[in-house]
């Protein structure tokens, strides 16, 4: 019955979700099953691996985020469930690396003060830690950056523009970023965006109180904050998060 449900055409990814967050475990643990590969490839997409869903631990992580999903998803988020999903796995895969590396970086320096004579300086060791966890966290956000960059080529921007349009002072920063919120929650202004690349600034100027001048000077500042909002961006919404997401 639950095979057959999966293959319905009529039966969309949502229903699913719904009927799985509603207490059906056959259909949650066949939406597991099913969509194994790509917790798979959501997960290599953060550690920039191969991924062994018998062996990589990060892969439970990713399994347990992906059931995470499942219970937390609402289509009134704005988004498609997967899409959603994959920003769940990666934040809960980053945050296990995170905590790996912080329990790494004591189980190692422990045995340092106990095992390793050479070291006559353990605050050298620390040191050296936290500069691989920084590293490591910068490495991160650079294939992010990256990403993105791709991203904004398919709209014809270039972080060279975004760097010139950018607003220049803080309540300007946050009044576009806010403005891009908008825009991503209301279905019709993220298509325009998202599928034709444009800002629909007559549309937009009924739902905010910024004058049509600003929005069109913020044109491309707003398009790639939508951008950011609309992907899996996990870095980079945390950093909006300080400057008014």
């Amino acid at each position: 019955m639950i095979r057959g449900l999966f293959r319905t055409k009529d039966t969309s990814l949502d229903e699913l979700v719904a009927a799985a967050k509603q207490g059906d475990d056959n259909i949650k643990n066949e939406m597991l099953k099913q969509y194994q590969p790509f917790i798979a490839k959501s997960v290599s997409e953060v550690c920039k691996r191969y991924i062994d869903p018998t062996k990589d631990d990060e892969y439970s992580i990713g399994l347990l985020a992906f059931n995470e999903a499942i219970d937390a998803y609402s289509c009134d988020r704005g988004s498609s469930f997967l899409s959603f999903a994959k920003l769940v796995i990666k934040r809960k895969v980053i945050d296990y690396i995170r905590n790996e590396q912080k329990r790494l970086k004591v189980v190692s320096l422990d045995e340092d003060y106990v095992e390793d004579e050479q070291m006559e300086n353990p605050s050298e060791v620390r040191a050296a830690k936290d500069r691989y966890v920084l590293e490591t966290e910068a490495w991160y956000r650079r294939e992010e950056i990256r990403e993105f960059q791709a991203h904004l080529q398919k709209y014809k921007l270039s972080f060279a523009e975004l760097t010139e349009a950018s607003p220049k002072h803080v309540d300007a920063r946050e009044s576009a970023i806010q403005v891009a919120r908008i825009v991503y929650e209301n279905d019709e202004l993220r298509h325009q965006v998202l599928e034709k690349g444009r800002l629909p600034i007559k549309d937009l100027i009924k739902k905010v109180e910024v004058s049509k001048k600003t929005l069109e000077r913020n044109r491309k500042f707003i398009i790639a904050m939508v951008l950011i909002f609309s992907g899996d961006y996990v870095y980079l919404k945390d950093y909006l998060k300080g400057v008014g997401m």
